[in-house]
């Protein structure tokens, strides 16, 4: 099992619990990532990815999106797409 970095977290909002992140390679709705950084580290699927405010299936690398994630996360936290 490997773990693929795919993005870093760059803001949390903490009222809507959703987390900006750039994305350093291809992620999709669906996907298994774990969240880690700052001693913290869990595990979820991607339910919803938003660019500017339009939901997306998918994003590339270059790609800053807004993502529901299922606990608090910190700025510089990195994502990885559990395979």
């Amino acid at each position: 099992m490997t773990d693929t970095l795919v993005g870093k977290i760059t803001h949390y909002f903490d009222k809507i619990g959703v987390a900006v992140v750039e994305v350093l390679a291809p992620i999709k709705v669906g996907d298994q990532i774990k969240i880690s950084g700052h001693g913290n580290e869990f595990t979820q699927e991607v339910t919803s990815m938003q660019i500017e405010h339009q939901q997306v299936q998918e994003a590339q690398k270059g790609q800053t999106v807004g993502m529901k994630v299922d606990q608090p996360v910190k700025e510089g936290d990195e994502v990885y797409k559990v395979e």
